[in-house]
């Protein structure tokens, strides 16, 4: 049994999961808010105690004793890491290690005395035979330590450390019928943040940090209604992005042409999302975005998927990682999409049990 524990600012969530010759059966997921459910969420507030007491209350609400996982995984955000896909030949594990903290050296901006690297092969390159493409990943001492603190403090036994978009794309890879071309986008919604990943077959992986969650997406009803963050957070997630476009046509111009005041924060997102995809467009020459999926938390916020798919003419939807996997029927859990980056990290279990 393979766990993956993500440990979000304002929800942790838990993934556990069997490898069979058929590929993974789930067992398991469960989540846990982090900080107390009757009061405003403020991400400055939230510090190490709130995390090992959500993390065992989370385990005690599954009925779940992690001492029977063959493997923990957890993941770091991919702002505390330095991610760079390489090309390299085909060698032997031991060599590619040794190959790999070269190329780190000249790849990643980190001072090589203090950078902790990692890698994932992420498969054959398309384009020239008896070559592969590894991810190649770096953080901090310091990053590594404190993580690692963490998961002590929440009496658990320190596993494998993944990156939470490495994390994502393995558990897009479940996914049956991807196509051979093209381009698939996620875009994890998180509490105080979003990461954006490009994914494809032989296809240059790519993420970048945008600095907007869900948290934003509330705050904003909040502030613009003059209202409590409770009562916004019902009002979101009933209305959805609705919400918010009531008001923003309360105070549109005559001919509807809004002003930067009146932008809002899923206008920000969406812009972000634009040049990020562009500036891939431009360093690779790919351009080929076949459908974007949203994941985290906020994914499922009602209108989001659709004013995405308006905004930048690419097709989006709400992503499921469960479906389709043996086990996921017995799941008894809401906004699966969630659970994304959760499955990845016991995904990556699977993977390091060779």
């Amino acid at each position: 049994m393979f766990l993956g524990l993500d440990i979000g600012r304002q929800y942790v969530k838990m993934v556990t999961a069997d490898k069979t010759k058929e590929g993974y059966r789930i067992l398991d997921a469960g989540s846990r808010l982090v900080p107390d459910a009757n009061s405003a969420y403020d991400p400055e507030k939230i510090d190490r105690s709130h995390w090992v007491m959500a993390v065992r209350e989370l385990f005690k609400q599954q009925g779940f004793n992690p001492k029977k996982a063959k493997s923990l995984v957890t993941g770091i955000s991919g702002s505390s890491a330095s991610i760079k896909q390489i090309t390299t030949m085909e060698m032997p594990s031991e060599e590619l290690e040794s190959a790999m903290t070269f190329e780190a050296r000249k790849h990643i901006p980190m001072d090589g005395t203090d950078a902790v690297i990692d890698y994932q092969i992420l498969g054959s390159n398309k384009q020239e035979v008896d070559k592969i493409d590894v991810g190649l990943v770096a953080c901090t001492k310091g990053v590594l330590t404190n993580h690692m603190d963490l998961i002590k403090e929440c009496g658990l036994k320190a596993g494998v450390v993944d990156v939470n978009p490495i994390a994502m794309s393995n558990a897009f890879s479940l996914v049956k019928d991807i196509p051979d071309d093209g381009l698939f986008v996620m875009l994890d919604i998180g509490a105080v943040s979003s990461s954006l990943i490009v994914y494809g077959k032989g296809q240059q992986f790519f993420t970048r940090d945008l600095p907007i969650g869900g948290h934003h997406f509330v705050k904003e009803l909040s502030e613009k209604r003059e209202i409590g963050y409770i009562e916004s957070q019902d009002i979101l997630y009933k209305e959805g992005i609705a919400a918010v476009k009531k008001d923003q046509e309360n105070i549109a111009s005559g001919d509807g042409a809004l002003g930067i005041a009146e932008r809002t924060v899923y206008d920000n997102l969406v812009e972000d999302m634009r040049r990020s995809l562009r500036f891939y467009a431009k360093q690779t020459g790919q351009s080929f975005f076949l459908k974007i999926f949203l994941t985290g938390g906020a994914a499922s916020t009602i209108g989001l998927s659709g004013f995405v798919n308006e905004k930048l003419n690419i097709d989006c939807a709400v992503f499921d990682p469960f479906e389709n996997l043996n086990g996921s029927d017995n799941l008894s859990i809401s906004n699966p999409s969630q659970y994304t980056t959760a499955l990845g990290l016991s995904i990556r279990g699977g993977m390091s049990d060779v």
